[in-house]
């Protein structure tokens, strides 16, 4: 089996010598070019695995290589030596298309981890396809443009902050930008940034040592550490605390953490994904949000579109969900009327798939037929108002209330369900009879409520 062929391109021969050196004793054969007309020259003649380029070169600068070999060697990865804390480089670099960057002094183990999850992208079959859970189902164009931009970050390594309203799937792209990328047979962390008490955010993100603080009666593994290798997937990134901000730039930038207690950084080797449903420009020019860090986390914004925005999609969307209902209850599909439809067709989806989702689980729970009638899906009376309207509404506001019912009415509903299936000794047929409620119902409460 051939080697991997790596391109470096740097003038500085003690650099050439040390990457040359470290990609040998990993196997690989290397090729090296002084400035930018002699890259572009072996370029043309050879076919490489990976290109390394430094930033200054004598005739050029690297970012002028990046944006040859994306345009003319879209299948060749190319990461950019930058000099130390130059941010604004390594930022331009990836915005031009660069893979990654690593940062003067050369850290050999992060220069390796770069290395190899280039070349896992270079070797990775085009035809490999993310699990049938990871799918962002749709024909309109909008859809189709969004799954073209899935599939191009996915070659890369740059930091993309994933916009969009409550509901619209901003963890599925983030899965599916991990799942199409190097890094797919590597752990996906998400995390929700506005779930961690704020005096447990440093232990969860970068771990602790044992006796480091009360309470830490053993090591612990940070966020971070177990997303080794893989994709950390920032969601609600708004909601950090402005001094955990600063311990997550830090931590990007140098590609290294410091457990709670150690006295030294260990290297990292994560890429980072991040998003909100809220305004981060805003929040920054609020000083809500630190600036640094959102050029940082937004190296390339991934809008995804509300449902309103492809209606088309909506029927499509139905019969997925209404799939994916039936077989996790174990029932027989039910159709669906065409009023039900027209209706769906009409509504303008405050809490997009999301509450599309909801909405059919709950008129399957109401279904007494074999057919979803426009009763049963309970939409509110204004479901007809246009997509004119401005629906930019927080989380709380853009979910269907039917679904945040108060925890003590869940407890006494659990009480009389499992009162009538012990008094019918778990017969579900009659205790559904004896609550008044149809054998359906029943069994989607069962559910939700997570009676054994």
């Amino acid at each position: 089996m051939a080697k991997e062929q790596i391109l470096i391109v740097d003038d500085e021969p003690d650099i050439r010598e040390l990457l040359e050196i470290t990609l040998q004793r990993m196997d690989k054969d290397t090729m090296v070019a002084e400035d930018v007309s002699g890259a572009m020259q072996l370029l043309a003649k050879h076919d490489f695995d990976l290109c390394l380029t430094d930033m200054r070169l004598p005739d050029g600068n690297g970012i002028e290589l990046v944006r040859h070999i994306t345009q003319n060697y879209p299948d060749t990865p190319v990461a950019m030596i930058t000099a130390h804390g130059n941010m604004e480089s390594a930022i331009e670099a990836l915005k031009a298309g660069a893979f990654d960057f690593v940062s003067k002094p050369v850290n050999l183990d992060i220069l390796r981890n770069l290395v190899s999850s280039a070349l896992n992208l270079s070797s990775r079959p085009a035809a490999s396809k993310p699990s049938s859970e990871l799918l962002l189902l749709g024909d309109s164009e909008v859809i189709q443009s969004t799954r073209k931009k899935i599939q191009k970050l996915a070659r890369s390594q740059a930091p993309v902050y994933i916009s969009g309203e409550s509901g619209v799937g901003k963890e599925l792209v983030a899965h599916l930008i991990h799942e199409n990328g190097p890094r797919h047979d590597r752990p996906f962390i998400p995390v929700n940034c506005g779930a961690i008490p704020g005096e447990l955010m440093e232990s969860e993100f970068f771990g602790h040592k044992k006796g480091s603080f009360t309470g830490a009666v053993s090591d612990k593994q940070g966020l971070f550490q177990a997303a080794s290798g893989g994709t950390l997937f920032l969601d609600e990134v708004a909601d950090l605390p402005l001094h955990m901000q600063v311990k997550l730039l830090r931590a990007i930038q140098e590609k290294a953490i410091r457990p709670v207690g150690e006295s030294s950084e260990i290297p990292t080797n994560v890429r980072i994904l991040s998003a909100t449903h809220k305004d981060l420009a805003g929040l920054v020019e609020d000083n809500k949000f630190r600036q640094d860090l959102f050029y940082r986390i937004n190296v390339i914004e991934l809008q995804v579109p509300s449902l309103r925005e492809r209606v088309e999609d909506v029927p499509l969307l139905v019969d997925h969900f209404i799939n994916k209902i039936a077989d996790e209850w174990n029932i027989d599909k039910p159709g669906i009327d065409q009023d039900a439809i027209s209706a769906l067709l009409q509504y303008s989806f405050p809490g997009n798939v999301r509450e599309l989702e909801n909405i059919l689980e709950r008129a399957m729970t109401l279904c007494e037929s074999d057919s979803i009638t426009l009763d049963d899906l309970q939409l509110p009376e204004n479901a007809a108002s246009t997509n004119n309207e401005d629906h930019t509404q927080n989380e709380d506001e853009s979910n269907d209330a039917t679904f945040n019912l108060n925890p003590a009415l869940h407890e006494k509903e659990r009480e009389v369900i499992e009162q009538a299936l012990q008094k019918t000794r778990y017969n579900k047929t009659a205790a559904a009879k004896l609550l008044g409620i149809t054998f359906r119902q029943l069994r989607y409460r069962i559910k939700k409520l997570g009676i054994e």
